[in-house]
Parts: C-alpha cells; structure tokens; sequence
C-alpha cells in the first residue's frame, strides 16, 4: 500500500514526479528553491531534468512523517534503477522553498 503526503505541496510534487509533467513539478516549489542530492546542494533545473524527466523517476511511497513533509521511499528511474530514499520539505507559503533527498 502506497502512503500519501498529507501536505498539500508535498502531495503535488510527488503527483507532478509520477506524471513527469515539468511544468506542474516547478509550479509546487518557490522561484528560488534549491536541493539537495546525498547532502550536495544541485542545480535544482539540471538535476530534476538527469534525475526526473529524462529518466522516468517515479516515487512509490513507503512512509510518511506526522506533518506530511518528510518521506521514506522507493525512488526508481531508468538511471539507477530503484532504491529506497529519504525526501524531506520545507515549505513556504505553501510552496516547497527547499528539498533534501539521499538514500535511506
């Protein structure tokens, strides 16, 4: 059974993931989010394109936090294959302002 984020911008990125729909993923976060990857801050553009678009990534929720920002999941795209990471979310004004994923 997949888990579900209960915050509302955390819902939606992780729709826009699944979908593959660019312009739906940039509409969830702030004009000046920034990432992080394994604890290296990215290029949040470049990266979503290697890691997301170009590659098929899709998130199969596993567990979620009480405050539905922080995510244990498999993440899986045509690069790497599937592991099990970890997402965790600030949000701002009801956009994500920041994201940090790595493996779990």
């Amino acid at each position: 059974m997949t888990a579900h984020p209960s915050a509302p911008a955390v819902a939606a990125f992780v729709t826009a993931v699944n979908a593959g729909d660019k312009d739906a993923f940039f509409a969830t976060l702030t004009d000046d989010a920034t990432m992080s990857d394994d604890g290296t801050d990215r290029d949040l553009p470049t990266w979503a394109e290697r890691e997301i678009f170009s590659a098929n990534g899709r998130l199969d929720i596993e567990d979620v936090s009480a405050d539905g920002r922080t995510l244990t999941a498999t993440y899986t795209n045509a690069t790497w294959g599937s592991m099990r990471t970890r997402w965790a979310f600030t949000v701002t004004d009801g956009r994500i302002s920041r994201f940090e994923t790595g493996q779990a």
